[in-house]
C-alpha cells in the first residue's frame, strides 16, 4: 500500500515528542546536561570576515528551522516540544580572541557544555578570533535536533544566509515544506496503533521480535579493563585510513556480490570481532537516515534511526559466504527502519544495565549524508575536528569514502570512537591493524574461511611467539639428585631437613638417602621403573624421596591418610616395582595390593640399610646410568573418566624448574621453607627440593598442623618460616589468625592452583607488608609451574596475572585450529618446552590427546592445557577460566570464572566460588556460593548480589542461585571441593 503522505497539518498542544527525541529527553532526566548527544560543527574562515552577516546569518537559519527554536518543558509529566518564536536578531555569537595553541582546548571545553533542554534552544554559537582575517565558527547542536545529515541543510542555508546578509539583504530561499513538528506528527500516524496487528508498526515490531530474539546482551571484545557498573561515557576517538587499493578491492566486492559497500565493511567488522572473541552471533548498531520522505531532505532534525543488523558467523564462512549472509539480513533490517530503535528497546525488553548500551555496544557506519560545504564569499573555509571526549558505544566506527573528480576510488577515511572506561589507544590501534590485515585477505582471496585470515603483523607474531617466550637459559644435564648433592658439598653441616624436632644437616640427610638408595638398587629398583611410598609425613619420606632418586628411578606418593579403593587403583595402574611403608601402614594397605614391599621401620630392614655405604652412588653401581630423560616422579590426577591418570615427569624436567626458581627466588642458609603440601601433589615437588637445592632449611608440617589454620600461622611465626606456598582459598583464611602478625621473617609468599583476586593481593599487602607475593601457574603435566608472576603495587585487576613463562618454557594462546591469536584475545593455553612432561603412565592414547606436536617448533610437543587466556599487552597471561567448565545458559557460552572475578570485587564477600549445576530440568545453571565478610542476613546479601551481578553482568551471566555458606569446603590439598559444596535451590535470578 502507498505510504501515508507527509504534510503540513494541524498540531495539538502540547506537541508530543518523535519517537527518538522521547529516548534522548528520558536519558537527558536521567543524565543531566552532558556532552554524549553534543553535535560540534567547527568551521576555519580565513579572509575578511562581516562578523555582523555572520550573526544575522545565523539568526536566519535559527528562524527558518523550527526544530533549532525548540525546548522540551514537561507538560502534566510528560515531555512535549514547545516552538519558540523565531528572535529578531540572530542568536548570540561572543567572540573569543585566542592562539592556535589553545584553540584545541577551547573547542573541546566548548563542546563539552551540555544543553538544558526543558529551558535553553538546544544550539549554541561561538566565534574564536586568532588574527584579524582568520576565525573559527563553532555551532553546537544537541542531538535532540539535528542528525549527521543534518548538517548538509544547515550548511547550505548558513551559507546562502550569509551571502544575503554580506549584500544588505534577508535569503530569498523558498519556504521549506514542513517542519520537524509535522514529522512527528506524520510518524505517529504512519506507524499506527500498536494494538492493531494490522498497523506498520506491529508488523515491523514482529520482524523485529524474531531477527533479535535472544540476542547476546553484551559482546566479548578484547578490552583493557572490565566494564564497570555505570558507563561513565568518557571517550576518545583515532583516525585511519585505507588506501585506494583497498578502497578499490571492496568496491569490486560489493559488484560481485550485488552489495553496498556498507555491507561489505560491516561483514568485514562482524568477521573480524568473531575473530577478537567475540563469539559467532554479532549484532552490530547502523545508522539510517530514516528520510523517507523528499520533504524532509532539506530540514535539520533529528530523523536518523538506528538498525540492530545481527550477523552470524559460525560455520566458519568463507567472506564471500558470510557477505551474503550481511546483504540479505541488511536488507530484511532496511525494510523494516520505520520502528524506531528507541521503541525496539522497549519492547525487546532486554535486560537493562547502566554498565553498556542496549541490545548492541558498536556501531558502524559508511556516511552518505551530504556533506557540510560552506562557500562563503571572501573567505577560505575548512572543517576542525572537535574532540567531545565523549563515547555513547564501546566502539564506533565512521567511515568515508574519497573519489576522485571523475568518480574513482582514492581510499577510506574512517574515524573510531572509543570508550576509554574500557579501551587504552594502543589496543584500539591494534584493532584497526587487525582489520586492515582481515581486507588484504578478503579482498585477494574472498572464498578463504574467515578462521583462516591472518590477524597477526609479523611484529606481534615474533612477540607472541619469541618475544614473549624468550625464555632460552643453560640447565645442567644431570638428575635431581646431583643437584641436591652438590649442594650437600657446599653446605655440608647447615641444616636441610627439620620435623617435629628432629633435624639433619644435609650430610646426615645425604647420607641417610645413599644408603636407602643402595637397598633400592639391590632390590631391583633403577631407571624407567617405579617405587610407590606409602609413608607419613616425616624426615623418613624425605630421605625415601631423594633415596628412590639416587637410585634412578621414579618416585610415586601414596597418602597415607586416603588409602582408600583409589590407591588400590593407583597402585594397580602404576605398578611400581617396590613398595615403601611402615609396620603401622603396611596393615592398612588396600587389599589386593601385589608388590613387593620394604617395610622402612622393621628391625631387619634398619639393620641391612645401617650397613650399607653413605657415600654417594655411581652409575656403576645402578642398574643403569642415570639420564635426564628418566622419570624422577608419578603423580595421579583426576580423569573425566573416572580413572586416575598417572603424569610421568623426567628429572631434566625437575632440573630445569630447580635451576630456574634457584635464581628466581635466591634462597640460602638463612631460608626456612615450609612443606605444607601433601607429598601426592606436585607443588610439594618444589617447596621440597627449592630449599634441598639452594642450602635452605627445609620445615616439614606434620599432617595435623596442614588442617589447624592456627597452627599453620603459628608455626610459619615460631620457625621464622621465610618462604611459604599456600593456594587462594586458603590464604584468605590463614590471613585471618593472629599469630600472622609474628610472621616477620617471611620474605615469599606463593600461590598457584586457584585464581589469586586483585582483592586478596591486597588483603596480604595490608596484613604483610612488603612480602614479596608471586602467583603461580602449572598444571601437573607441565612441572610444577609453567608460569610466574610478582604481584606488583598499584594492581588493580581482579584477578592477579599469571605472568609469563619459566625458564626454557614456552606458551601459546591459540584458536581452536591451533592459531596464534591476538593480544587480548581469549584462546586455549598450550605449554611447550623442557617442564613438559613425558605423558601418563601407560596411557598412549590420553597422551596423543593431550601432548600434541608444536606446530611452532619442529619435532616440538606441547601440553593442551584446557584452560582459557589472553596474553595482555605487556607480555604477562591473564587467566579467565576452563574450557570444560563452559556452559550454555539460554544459548550462550558463559565462563563461570569470569562471574567469580565479579563477585571478588563485592565488598561484603570474604570468598566466593562458581560452578555449574542441573536444576530440575537437568539444564546446566550457574550457581554461586560465597562466604560473608561479616554476619549480614543470608536474604539481605542475595539481595545486594542480585543487583551488584545485574549491574556488572549480562542477564544470562548472572548465577540461578546462590548459596550462603560459612566457609568453602577445601580437599586436603588445599583446593575447592565442589563435590561437598551443598544442593542449591534455583530462583536467584
Amino acid at each position: 500500500p502507498a505510504r501515508l503522505a507527509l504534510t503540513r497539518g494541524e498540531r495539538p498542544d502540547p506537541l508530543p515528542l518523535s519517537f527518538a527525541q522521547r529516548r534522548l529527553w528520558f536519558l537527558h532526566q536521567m543524565e543531566g546536561p552532558s556532552p554524549r548527544y553534543n553535535f560540534s560543527l567547527a568551521l576555519r574562515l580565513r579572509g575578511t570576515l562581516d562578523r555582523q552577516a555572520l550573526r544575522t546569518a545565523l539568526g536566519d537559519v535559527v528562524a527558518r528551522h523550527e526544530s533549532l527554536r525548540t525546548v522540551f518543558p514537561e507538560v502534566d509529566g510528560t515531555p512535549c516540544q514547545l516552538v519558540l518564536d523565531a528572535p529578531a536578531a540572530g542568536p548570540a555569537l561572543p567572540v573569543t580572541q585566542t592562539t592556535a595553541a589553545a584553540l584545541p582546548g577551547l573547542l573541546a571545553a566548548a563542546a563539552r557544555n551540555g544543553f538544558d533542554l526543558a529551558a535553553e534552544p538546544p544550539v549554541r554559537a561561538e566565534l574564536f578570533a586568532l588574527a584579524p582575517d582568520e576565525h573559527v565558527l563553532l555551532v553546537m547542536l544537541h542531538h535532540i535536533v539535528s542528525d549527521g545529515w543534518s548538517m548538509g541543510p544547515l550548511s547550505a542555508d548558513l551559507t546562502a544566509a550569509y551571502v544575503a546578509r554580506c549584500h544588505g539583504r534577508p535569503p530569498g530561499w523558498s519556504p521549506l515544506p514542513v517542519q520537524y513538528a509535522d514529522y512527528t506528527l506524520w510518524q505517529h500516524r504512519l506507524l499506527g496503533d500498536r494494538a492493531d496487528q494490522d498497523s506498520l508498526f506491529a508488523i515491523q515490531v514482529a520482524y523485529w521480535v524474531r531477527a533479535l530474539a535472544e540476542l547476546p546482551d553484551q559482546l566479548t571484545l578484547p578490552v583493557d579493563r572490565p566494564r564497570p557498573p555505570v558507563a561513565s561515557y568518557r571517550g576518545e576517538s583515532l583516525t585511519f585510513r585505507w588506501e585506494p587499493g583497498v578502497h578499490q578491492g571492496l568496491r569490486e566486492l560489493a559488484r560481485q556480490s550485488g552489495a553496498s559497500l556498507f555491507m561489505v565493511v560491516h561483514a568485514g567488522l562482524a568477521a573480524l570481532l568473531s575473530r577478537l572473541g567475540a563469539g559467532s552471533d554479532i549484532p552490530l548498531g547502523s545508522p539510517i537516515a530514516g528520510r523517507t520522505d523528499q520533504a524532509l531532505d532539506d530540514l535539520v532534525g533529528f530523523f536518523v534511526n538506528t538498525l540492530v543488523v545481527r550477523t552470524d558467523t559460525s560455520g566458519d564462512p568463507t567472506f564471500r559466504q558470510l557477505l551474503a549472509r550481511v546483504r540479505e539480513t541488511t536488507l530484511a533490517a532496511y525494510a523494516h527502519q520505520d520502528v524506531p530503535f528507541e521503541y525496539l528497546v522497549e519492547v525487546l525488553n532486554p535486560t537493562r544495565s547502566l554498565a553498556r548500551h542496549p541490545l548492541f555496544q558498536v556501531m558502524v557506519a559508511v556516511q552518505n549524508a551530504p556533506e557540510a560545504d560552506f562557500d562563503l564569499p571572501g573567505l577560505d573555509t575548512g572543517l576542525v575536528s572537535v574532540p567531545t571526549g565523549a563515547a555513547k558505544f564501546d566502539l564506533s566506527f565512521s567511515l568515508s569514502e574519497r573519489r576522485g573528480v571523475d568518480g574513482t576510488p582514492q581510499g577510506i577515511d574512517g574515524v573510531v570512537e572509543y570508550a576509554c572506561d574500557l579501551f587504552d589507544a594502543a589496543t584500539v590501534e591494534r584493532i584497526l591493524e587487525y582489520w586492515a590485515r582481515l581486507w588484504e585477505t578478503a579482498v585477494a582471496e574472498p572464498d578463504c574461511p574467515i578462521s583462516r585470515v591472518e590477524l597477526l603483523s609479523v611484529e606481534e607474531r615474533a612477540r607472541v611467539l619469541v618475544g614473549y617466550n624468550d625464555t632460552a637459559a643453560p640447565v645442567p644435564v644431570t638428575g635431581l639428585a646431583v643437584l641436591v648433592e652438590a649442594q650437600v658439598r657446599v653446605t655440608p653441616d647447615a641444616v636441610a631437613v627439620v620435623f617435629e624436632g628432629v633435624a639433619l644437616s644435609y650430610a646426615q640427610l645425604n647420607a641417610a638417602a645413599n644408603r636407602l638408595a643402595r637397598l633400592l638398587v639391590a632390590r631391583g629398583v633403577g631407571p624407567e621403573r617405579v617405587v610407590a611410598l606409602v609413608l607419613p609425613r616425616s624426615v623418613e619420606l624425605v630421605v625415601a624421596v631423594l633415596a628412590v632418586l639416587k637410585a634412578g628411578a621414579a618416585y610415586l606418593s601414596v597418602d597415607p591418610e586416603q588409602l582408600v579403593a583409589r590407591s588400590g587403583v593407583v597402585l594397580a595402574d602404576a605398578r611400581p616395582v617396590l613398595l615403601l611403608t611402615t609396620v603401622e601402614l603396611r596393615e592398612r594397605l588396600p587389599e589386593g595390593v601385589a608388590v613387593p614391599r620394604l617395610v622402612v621401620d622393621d628391625p631387619g630392614t634398619v639393620a641391612v640399610v645401617g650397613e650399607c655405604s653413605g657415600t654417594d652412588l655411581t652409575d656403576a653401581e645402578r642398574v643403569t646410568g642415570l639420564r635426564s630423560e628418566h622419570p624422577a616422579y608419578v603423580i595421579y590426577t583426576s580423569g573425566s573418566t573416572g580413572r586416575p591418570k598417572g603424569v610421568v615427569v623426567a628429572q631434566g624436567a625437575v632440573v630445569n624448574h630447580m635451576v630456574w626458581m634457584r635464581g628466581a627466588v635466591p634462597l640460602g642458609e638463612r631460608d626456612t621453607v615450609l612443606h605444607r603440601t601433601s607429598f601426592t601433589f606436585d607443588a610439594s615437588v618444589w617447596e621440597l627440593f627449592a630449599p634441598l637445592v639452594a642450602g635452605a632449611r627445609l620445615l616439614l608440617a606434620s599432617a595435623g598442623v596442614q588442617r589447624d589454620l592456627g597452627a599453620l600461622a603459628r608455626l610459619v611465626a615460631e620457625h621464622d618460616v621465610t618462604v611459604l606456598q599456600v593456594v587462594p582459598s586458603l590464604l584468605a583464611s590463614l590471613l585471618e589468625q593472629p599469630a600472622v602478625g609474628d610472621w616477620g621473617a617471611l620474605r615469599w609468599l606463593f600461590c598457584g592452583g586457584e585464581v589469586l583476586t586483585g582483592r586478596l593481593w591486597a588483603l596480604c599487602r595490608r596484613r604483610l607488608g612488603s612480602v614479596a607475593v608471586c602467583n603461580l601457574y602449572g598444571p601437573t603435566e607441565t612441572c610444577i609451574d609453567a608460569t610466574f608472576h610478582v604481584c606488583r603495587e598499584g594492581e588493580t585487576a581482579a584477578a592477579v596475572p599469571i605472568g609469563g613463562p619459566v625458564a626454557n618454557t614456552r606458551v601459546y594462546v591459540l584458536d581452536a585450529g591451533l592459531g596464534l591469536v591476538p593480544v587480548g584475545v581469549v584462546g586455549e593455553l598450550y605449554v611447550a618446552g623442557a617442564g613438559l612432561a613425558r605423558g601418563y603412565l601407560g596411557r598412549a592414547g590420553v597422551t596423543a590427546e593431550r601432548f600434541v606436536a608444536d606446530p611452532y617448533q619442529r619435532g616440538g610437543r606441547m601440553y593442551r592445557t584446557g584452560d582459557l587466556v589472553r596474553w595482555r599487552s605487556g607480555g604477562e597471561l591473564e587467566f579467565v577460566g576452563r574450557v570444560d567448565d563452559q556452559v550454555k545458559v539460554r544459548g550462550f557460552r558463559v565462563e563461570p570464572g569470569e562471574v567469580e572475578a565479579v563477585l571478588a570485587g563485592h565488598p561484603d564477600l570474604a570468598q566466593s566460588a562458581v560452578v555449574t549445576r542441573a536444576d530440575r530440568s537437568q539444564d546446566p545453571q550457574l550457581v554461586a556460593y560465597v562466604v560473608a565478610a561479616e554476619n549480614p542476613t543470608a536474604g539481605v546479601l542475595i539481595d545486594a548480589l542480585r543487583d551488584y551481578l545485574r549491574q556488572r553482568l549480562p542477564d544470562y551471566m548472572v548465577p540461578a542461585a546462590v548459596v550462603v555458606v560459612d566457609a568453602l569446603p577445601l580437599t586436603p590439598h588445599g583446593k575447592l571441593d565442589r563435590s561437598a559444596l551443598p544442593a542449591p535451590e534455583f530462583g536467584f535470578a
